[in-house]
């Protein structure tokens, strides 16, 4: 596996617009060199299957180089299969509905020749979110959820050595890369001190590697004189920590939702909401109707009725569920028999 890093551009906190991250060049100037490092990576490589994530179901505002790659992949006169890699729930808003899946089904007629949707149609068809299913002019596949499963014998260092085989009870609160859900890991924090006096869990938060500096000193100042709570940006170990825990606090991400299901742990989920975006709120939505998760939103960010939420589920037992989560395997064997008659033809 070869990874190239295109130079980096980032979206702003509420996703309405591209920024570049190094001010040394502006956003033009990125978005030509990224585009012209695409075709030029294409040409030399010659690949038999290009995968695109997401776009054209998102990632729209990435065009000005995705565009330009498709449009050089389909020169190639079908020696390179294009194919879109979706995860479970499309999201747009309302009033754009109409118009966006107008695009997504032309774009997805023009390029692309396979559509891998990383879902159990049982618990989340594409359909629910996206209308025109039979619409869209290429073959489909549901892979399953693409999930990861908890090293059965990690080397451990210390730190972690310490909590994930102690005796003591766990709550865990983790927020993804920790670009987003500040409020929540504030409001866990602020919970300590009640929960302090009434549990005996260690709280461990996560903030992720890429929260603000300033934010990350700032919770660590907020929780100096909890003795019941420990902050740190990062583990590899995540999937054992949620493993052990007794509640895990988090946002509805994919990746997150699919680590809850697969360590079977009880969970507060807060989603993410901002620039109108429902992905997470349908995710956990749906997991709180069947009873696997508990569905927070932005009321409950106040550290006394966190608390009280808190000793409450942990007396409850959340829902188990089967579910397809092959999505690795799956994926890996669709591509497979793609490349061999690629290499057959």
């Amino acid at each position: 596996v070869e990874v190239i890093n295109l130079p980096a551009i980032k979206t702003d906190p509420e996703f309405a617009e591209l920024q570049v991250v190094d001010d040394a060049i502006n956003l033009s100037e990125i978005q030509e060199i990224r585009k012209n490092r695409l075709l030029k990576i294409f040409k030399q490589f010659q690949p038999d299957i290009l995968i695109v994530e997401l776009f054209p179901f998102g990632r729209r505002r990435f065009s000005f180089e995705l565009i330009p790659l498709l449009e050089l992949a389909k020169s190639n006169k079908g020696s390179t299969k294009i194919v879109s890699s979706l995860r479970d729930i499309v999201v747009v808003k309302p009033e754009k509905q109409v118009k966006h899946e107008e695009k997504v089904c032309n774009l997805i007629k023009k390029y692309f020749d396979i559509l891998l949707v990383h879902s159990d149609p049982e618990l989340v068809p594409l359909e629910a979110t996206f209308s025109r299913v039979n619409d869209l002019k290429c073959q489909i596949y549901y892979t399953g959820y693409v999930v990861q499963y908890p090293p059965t014998n990690p080397i451990l260092a210390d730190e972690d050595w310490e909590i994930i085989k102690s005796d003591k009870p766990l709550i865990v609160a983790s927020v993804g890369g920790g670009r987003f859900g500040h409020d929540l890991l504030e409001c866990v924090v602020n919970t300590a001190p009640f929960l302090e006096k009434l549990l005996p869990h260690h709280i461990q938060v996560f903030t992720g590697p890429f929260i603000p500096n300033s934010k990350f000193k700032e919770l660590q100042e907020m929780a100096k004189f909890s003795k019941n709570i420990y902050i740190r940006r990062y583990t590899p170990y995540l999937l054992n920590y949620m493993k052990k825990a007794d509640l895990s606090i988090n946002m509805s991400g994919y990746n997150t939702t699919m680590n809850i299901l697969t360590t079977g742990v009880r969970s507060l989920i807060l989603p993410f909401t901002g620039n109108q975006d429902r992905e997470q709120a349908i995710r956990a939505e749906k997991l709180s109707n069947l009873g696997i998760v508990k569905f927070i939103n932005h009321n409950y960010l106040q550290p006394d009725y966190l608390a009280i939420n808190i000793i409450n589920y942990l007396k409850e037992q959340p829902n188990k569920i089967n579910f397809d989560s092959g999505g690795v395997e799956k994926t890996a064997n669709i591509l497979k028999a793609l490349a061999v008659k690629q290499k057959i033809a």
